[in-house]
């Protein structure tokens, strides 16, 4: 990857709509040329895919949290069948491994503090692998989500 494949990924990540054309003319480059490298950063896994974001708060999702969970028990059949849980919620946007007193880490957008609170108490406390969870509700997000540096 060089300074011009670099420099289409930081563009795409702002506007992934961009055209081969208007990408050339961004970075001096032919549209065939700017679309070639496009399609070998997507073959060659640089680019996952193009996705709209969304405003949460049009979607009435007014709560965004990170909760922390801590497992009862780190066996691979337990770990799977947490990791199935969450993939199957939709209200859990990401969720992490750490290391750490807490072993999950998940982002989510719920409707309220009422549906965050049926999230936490009947889904993930009564999970049988589950010991201990921590919420900490978003107040403001002075950084929206960013492109990663390139």
């Amino acid at each position: 990857m060089d300074q011009t494949d670099s420099r289409i990924l930081t563009a795409l990540q702002q506007d992934a709509h961009l055209t081969a054309e208007a990408l050339g003319k961004l970075l001096n480059l032919s549209p065939s040329q700017a679309g070639r490298r496009r399609q070998r950063l997507e073959a060659e896994g640089y680019i996952l895919g193009y996705a709209a974001r969304l405003d949460p708060s049009r979607l009435g999702l007014s709560v965004q949290a990170f909760v922390q969970v801590e497992m009862a028990t780190h066996a691979p059949d337990a770990a799977k069948a947490f990791h199935a849980l969450i993939a199957a919620r939709r209200e859990v946007i990401s969720a992490w491994t750490l290391t750490g007193a807490a072993d999950y880490l998940l982002r989510v957008y719920c409707d309220d503090l009422a549906a965050l609170n049926r999230l936490i108490h009947q889904t993930l406390l009564p999970h049988p692998s589950v010991a201990r969870v921590q919420s900490q509700i978003v107040m403001d997000q002075f950084k929206p989500d960013a492109p990663l540096p390139t």
